[in-house]
């Protein structure tokens, strides 16, 4: 790529999406590759998840939630990388260690190894990202970066590797996957992804045991979504002008500039946003997040902040069984999808237009 900044997008749900009859169309009504459009909007990567044994498209998160889960098993992962190589974007593979999302509600050990000890789930992790990049080396496809976790600001495969009750065997089973993506590909660049980049309480319990714990890592690589965060915020105990200012705040260039400036300083790595996401139904407010948040991230100094992806643009409400909000796309009819405005942000972006 001639632009090393990440312009990036997570496509998850485009190969299932597909399967399920849906197919998009560009601005001209015409028929549309999902990542080829993309691209033309101005991305330059994809990010794709990997689940360990993944029985079921779909997944009954709670009683009253259903997920697609997208076609992410490691094969069929290798035929949306093929996609990704063919336009000479970057690809991003997110592990998850789960057979379905982890999330910071949720880091479910894999069925096939909820009875392992500690020393059998770190050989575990560190055969299981080796296995999945070995098939992508002998097929001839290079990640640039590998997530080892998704969103584990209190740990991952539960309760083996909490944050609370084992930190040290955390750092250990992210070592582990550190260590076999190193092997593999030496020059690939591994992420630790934290959600919820604005909650430092959140976020530094995590960091600072796994760098106290000598934990090894090249970038971390933070959640960015106001449209939750709005939600979380307590702001019956505010005053009404409190309240606007805190909720600008999560909107604010300047404000996201100072929170990944905080950590890029504390923890001496490179900082990225993996996902970001605005209201599916607010096309022009989000893509002005977009905008200023890849602005926010890239004019960090001395170029630390290393890219940002939109989470799951090629999807809009109407078409998930969670009514997952934060998509990029709009539906036409029964089975067409067009994307919004949305990610044209990149090449404002890269064009220093607005």
């Amino acid at each position: 790529m001639t632009d090393t900044f990440a312009y990036g997008v997570d496509l998850g749900w485009a190969s299932q999406l597909e399967h399920l009859g849906y197919t998009w169309i560009d601005e001209n009504g015409s028929p549309a590759d999902p990542f080829r459009a993309c691209r033309d909007m101005g991305a330059n990567a994809v990010r794709l998840r990997i689940f360990v044994d993944q029985k079921e498209d779909f997944w009954q998160k709670t009683e009253t939630v259903r997920c697609m889960l997208g076609f992410c098993d490691m094969y069929r992962v290798l035929e949306a990388a093929r996609r990704v190589k063919a336009l000479d974007m970057d690809l991003m593979l997110d592990f998850h260690y789960s057979d379905h999302f982890a999330d910071p509600e949720i880091q479910d050990i894999p069925a096939a190894w909820k009875d392992d000890d500690d020393m059998r789930l770190t050989e575990r992790v560190r055969g299981h990202t080796r296995e999945v990049l070995l098939l992508f080396r002998e097929n001839d496809i290079e990640p640039r970066w590998v997530q080892v976790g998704n969103e584990i600001n209190f740990g991952m495969m539960w309760p083996k590797g909490h944050l609370k009750t084992a930190p040290k065997q955390l750092v250990r089973f992210l070592n582990a996957g550190y260590d076999a993506v190193k092997e593999v590909f030496p020059d690939c660049l591994v992420i630790t992804h934290m959600a919820a980049v604005h909650n430092e309480d959140w976020c530094v319990p995590f960091l600072d045991n796994f760098f106290e714990n000598h934990g090894k890592t090249d970038i971390i690589g933070f959640s960015y979504y106001p449209y939750w965060a709005q939600q979380q915020i307590d702001t019956e105990s505010m005053s009404a002008e409190e309240t606007v200012h805190t909720l600008a705040e999560c909107m604010k260039k300047t404000a996201l500039a100072g929170w990944l400036a905080r950590y890029e300083k504390r923890y001496d790595r490179p900082v990225m946003i993996v996902e970001i996401g605005g209201d599916d139904r607010q096309e022009d407010d989000t893509y002005r997040l977009l905008l200023s948040s890849a602005e926010a991230v890239r004019e960090l100094p001395g170029g630390r902040g290393l890219g940002i992806f939109y989470w799951e643009p090629d999807a809009v409400r109407t078409v998930l069984p969670d009514a997952y909000p934060l998509g990029a796309a709009r539906q036409t009819d029964d089975h067409t999808l067009q994307y919004t405005k949305v990610l044209t942000a990149y090449k404002a972006c890269q064009s220093g237009t607005k």
